[in-house]
């Protein structure tokens, strides 16, 4: 629930959706606000957010600055860091996403799904790399990027449909808004292995999106590099993608066999320009299998 589809005050709740709506009203949009804010946001009388924002501050999930303004506190990051999609899940597959990144020197992300959205977990930056909206903790719509598309694609198939039934949000003119066109795009991600989102969400930008499997094999996050659409060489990137997403993978547990590995033919495909093993794109990671090739699927348009 966020904080702009909350109740009315009037409206029967219980304590837990109070208190829980004082949390809501905090966003990466809202991260500072007074309690008149609050209680507005939270759809509460000022009296109650008074008491509820009061005990939330004692226990430290929010702190009150000297201005008296409140911010969301150490000890719900505290708590949040538990979460095993979260900050667990970033320290196994950070040294991966550092290889990517020093690899490409492009934009690096690890996304988990949260319903109908993609929630962005790390982000690693490169200098001159392209600019995006994203940031760590960031939501976009699952159609819109390319780990979104990699996730989605991986779901069980009723969810996909579900997905695709609704209505499909747009941010360029090239977004794919139509369910029948969105049913196509994630069947070829399944065929190939990997998401090619261009143009979706900036006409700047392209992301090669690769999924990442937990220890009984179904997808848990994926990973994916955004680079600037002009002159990207998907073919190159897409080894480097695969392997990253291959390594965090084994490092969760996951150990694939010799029937369940992606063969030529089922999509594991995409070899480097040079010739060479997609391995060598990721120092330190010379050892896990190098995806055969097959030709990759065109960008969404």
């Amino acid at each position: 629930m966020t904080a702009d589809a909350l109740p009315e005050p009037g409206a029967a709740r219980s304590a837990p959706d109070r208190l829980l709506a004082v949390l809501a009203a905090f966003d990466h949009d809202h991260p500072a606000l007074t309690l008149t804010d609050i209680s507005r946001r939270a759809g509460l009388t000022l009296t109650t957010a008074h008491r509820l924002v009061g005990a939330l501050t004692e226990w430290g999930a929010l702190e009150r600055d000297a201005d008296g303004i409140y911010h969301v506190g150490l000890r719900l990051w505290e708590v949040a860091a538990l979460a095993p999609r979260g900050l667990a899940l970033r320290q196994i597959a950070l040294p991966y996403l550092e290889d990517l990144y020093e690899a490409t020197h492009e934009n690096v992300q690890l996304a988990v799904r949260d319903g109908d959205e993609v929630v962005y977990i790390e982000w690693l930056s490169g200098r001159s790399a392209v600019g995006v909206h994203i940031r760590v903790g960031a939501r976009w719509p699952l159609h819109a990027t390319g780990v979104g598309l990699a996730l989605l694609a991986h779901s069980d198939p009723a969810s996909q449909e579900t997905y695709c039934q609704g209505e499909l949000a747009a941010f360029t003119p090239y977004t794919v808004t139509d369910g029948a066109r969105l049913r196509r795009v994630l069947a070829e991600v399944r065929r190939t292995g990997v998401a090619v989102s261009s143009r979706q969400v900036t006409e700047d930008a392209l992301s090669v999106a690769a999924p990442v499997r937990g220890p009984g094999g179904a997808v848990v996050a994926a990973v994916s590099v955004v680079v600037p659409r002009a002159g990207a060489q998907v073919p190159v990137l897409t080894p480097a993608v695969r392997v990253a997403a291959r390594g965090i993978s084994r490092a969760l547990g996951w150990q694939p066999d010799e029937a369940s590995t992606p063969r030529a033919g089922r999509g594991s495909g995409g070899g480097s320009s040079s010739g060479g093993s997609p391995g060598s794109l990721i120092p330190g990671r010379s050892a896990l299998p190098a995806p055969r090739s097959t030709p990759l699927p065109a960008p969404p348009s």
